[in-house]
């Protein structure tokens, strides 16, 4: 008995609970960008949260991951990993990946969630699903 107590209290301290913005509403979705900083986004992007700690989407040319692992309500990503491929709206997704990598923090609204950075850039998102 005293053994299943010791292993019982030992993985409840080991597991961690979910403090990204995956456990606050995001991780239900798949967000397409809707406006950087104040002016539409006519190009198609997307972002989502698959699993705690990893985020992905897809740039207007690119599919995209990387890592997210910073508490709700910051957002910080890791270095994002991309497809290589050319496309005429090139410049659109290097202003959305750089855009995306500025940000500092979120926050979800339903279906509506919103990046944005201590500068007063903002991104604006909606779920798509």
């Amino acid at each position: 008995m005293r053994i299943a107590l010791i292993f019982a209290l030992t993985f409840a301290v080991s597991c961690k609970a979910d403090e990204t913005a995956r456990a606050y509403g995001a991780g239900d979705s798949t967000w397409s960008l809707v406006e950087i900083d104040g002016q539409p986004f006519a190009a198609t992007a997307t972002l989502r949260f698959p699993e705690t700690g990893k985020i992905d989407g897809q740039g207007p040319c690119n599919g995209f991951s990387g890592t997210m692992s910073v508490p709700y309500p910051w957002f910080k990503t890791g270095p994002l990993r991309a497809t290589r491929r050319a496309c005429p709206a090139l410049a659109d997704e290097t202003r959305y990946f750089t855009a995306l990598q500025d940000m500092t923090l979120i926050e979800v609204l339903g279906d509506v969630m919103i990046l944005k950075n201590e500068k007063g850039r903002e991104m604006m998102f909606r779920a798509a699903d």
